[in-house]
């Protein structure tokens, strides 16, 4: 049986989000607790104050990838792609491809005319550039360093 998405926050969610996100082995700990810090920040606010959409495929505290998305501030129909993440053991499924493109359906829906990603330029991350690449994300630019010494920051866009 296929997993429903659904966009309700619980509070189940802000440590299942991190622990998805670790298992994905490609984030630190500091960037795993941040992931699950927009969960709590959204339960603490609401969606109007915080800003963070979310969607998850599967139930509350046991869902095999979601994704976090919301408006750019002071931009007119920008969105940022804050995180999208599948379940390690759940990957190759193309529950990404369909996260994403439910993610953009839904943007468009609040009226995103283009959507902007963050990823690390390091090795490591060539299979989510690619993933991007093929679902007709365009690479912007590229900020050597950012991260760290040796880790770059790769910007790419949709339009919507």
């Amino acid at each position: 049986m296929t997993p429903a998405f659904r966009d309700d926050v619980f509070p189940q969610d802000v440590e299942a989000i991190r622990a998805l996100v670790r298992s994905t082995g490609f984030f630190t700990e500091e960037e795993c607790v941040m992931a699950g810090d927009l969960a709590a920040e959204r339960l603490e606010k609401g969606l109007d104050a915080s800003g963070y959409h979310f969607l998850f495929l599967g139930p509350a505290g046991a869902f095999q990838a979601y994704a976090c998305f919301g408006p750019v501030c002071c931009a007119q129909g920008s969105f940022d792609l804050y995180w999208i993440a599948v379940s390690q053991d759940a990957r190759g499924q193309g529950l990404g491809s369909r996260v994403l493109a439910e993610a953009e359906a839904r943007m468009k829906a609040l009226g995103c005319r283009k959507v902007w990603v963050e990823t690390s330029t390091k090795p490591l991350y060539q299979p989510t550039r690619a993933f991007y690449v093929a679902r007709a994300y365009r690479l912007e630019a590229t900020l050597d360093d950012y991260y760290a010494p040796g880790d770059g920051k790769a910007v790419f866009s949709k339009t919507l």
